[in-house]
C-alpha cells in the first residue's frame, strides 16, 4: 500500500508526496509539475534507481544509509553493504491542498536514529510559477551523540551529497545552471550561495535557503551526468548531533514555466522566500 497526499497551487496539481509504510525508503515528492504541466521531477531512473524526486536524503547517519544504493566505504570505494535504514511515517499532523506536516522516525537495526519534523507548503508566485516550501528537523532523541556524514567525508573527493535533495528529468541536453554570480556545474558545485538555478527545456527551478545555516551548506550540483541539486548537511566534514540536539533546514525552489534568467530568477527568489 503507498500512501499519498496531493498537492495543488491556483486550483491545479503540482505535487504527488508518497510514502510505503512498512517497508525500507524514504517519503518523496514525484511528480512535481510546473503549472502549465511540465514535469520536473524523476523517480528510480535506469541512471540512479534510488533518486526519488524530491526527498531528504542522507548517506551516512551514525554509519547507516538512508540514501539508497551503495555506501561509499574508505579504501574500498561503493560498497553494497546491509546498513540501510528507513525513514517510518509516524502521522500527519497536518494535510491540505497546498501543504502538509508530518512526523517521521529515521530507524536502522530497530533503533531510532532522528526523529523528523517535516513541513511541505506550496504557495502562488506568478501565473507561471510557484513555490515549494521545505523545511525539516532532526532531533537526536536518543542517549548517544551521533553525527551525519557524506561520501566526501568518508573519502570520496567531491562527493558532500546528504540532506535536501532534488531529482531533475534528464532531457537530450543537459540543463543550464547558475547562482547570482556564477554558471556551470563546474563553478557552483561545492559552493555556497543564497540561491542556485536549474534550468531545462521550458522549466526553471530556482533553490534558495531559507535560514542562515541552510545558506551555509554548499551546494550539491551535477548536469552532465545527471541533472539534481542537493543542499549539503556534510559537504566536507561530519555534522554532529549531540544527545537532545537538533538540526534545522529550509529550502524553498520556485518551480517556474520558461527558462528564467538570473535577475527574473533572483527576483522569483525575493519573493518565494519574503512573500
Amino acid at each position: 500500500m503507498t500512501t499519498t497526499a496531493l498537492l495543488s497551487c491556483a486550483g491545479r496539481p503540482v505535487g504527488r508526496y508518497s510514502y510505503r509504510p512498512g517497508t525500507d525508503g524514504r517519503p518523496y515528492l514525484h511528480p512535481v509539475t510546473t503549472l502549465a504541466g511540465t514535469p520536473v521531477t524523476e523517480e528510480r531512473p535506469a541512471d540512479h534507481l534510488h533518486h526519488l524526486g524530491v526527498s531528504v536524503a542522507v548517506p551516512d547517519v551514525a554509519g547507516h544509509n538512508f540514501w539508497g544504493g551503495r555506501t561509499f566505504v574508505r579504501g574500498q570505494g561503493p560498497t553494497a553493504l546491509d546498513n540501510h535504514g528507513t525513514q517510518r511515517h509516524l502521522g500527519w499532523k497536518l494535510r491540505d491542498p497546498d501543504g502538509f506536516v508530518e512526523e517521521l522516525s529515521w530507524e536502522a537495526d530497530g533503533t531510532e536514529l532522528l526523529r523528523e519534523h517535516r513541513t511541505v507548503a506550496v504557495s502562488e508566485i506568478s501565473g507561471t510559477a510557484w513555490a515549494l516550501d521545505f523545511s525539516f528537523s532532526l532531533t537526536n532523541r536518543g542517549g548517544r551523540d551521533l553525527s551525519i556524514g557524506s561520501p566526501a567525508t568518508n573519502g570520496r573527493p567531491g562527493a558532500g551529497y546528504g540532506g535536501f535533495f532534488w531529482r531533475a528529468p534528464k532531457e537530450p541536453a543537459p540543463p543550464a545552471v547558475f547562482s547570482g554570480t556564477l554558471d556551470g556545474e563546474e563553478a557552483v558545485h561545492g559552493k555556497a550561495a543564497d540561491w542556485l538555478a536549474l534550468a531545462g527545456d521550458g522549466w526553471t527551478l530556482v533553490f534558495a535557503g531559507a535560514t542562515d545555516e541552510t545558506r551555509r551548506d554548499p551546494w550539491f550540483v551535477r548536469t552532465t551526468e545527471y541533472p539534481g541539486v542537493g543542499s549539503s548537511l556534510a559537504a566536507d566534514r561530519r555534522l554532529p548531533v549531540a544527545a537532545g540536539d537538533t538540526v534545522v533546514r529550509r529550502v524553498v525552489t520556485v518551480v517556474a514555466d520558461g527558462r528564467l534568467d538570473r535577475d527574473a530568477a533572483a527576483a522569483h527568489v525575493r519573493k518565494a522566500v519574503t512573500g
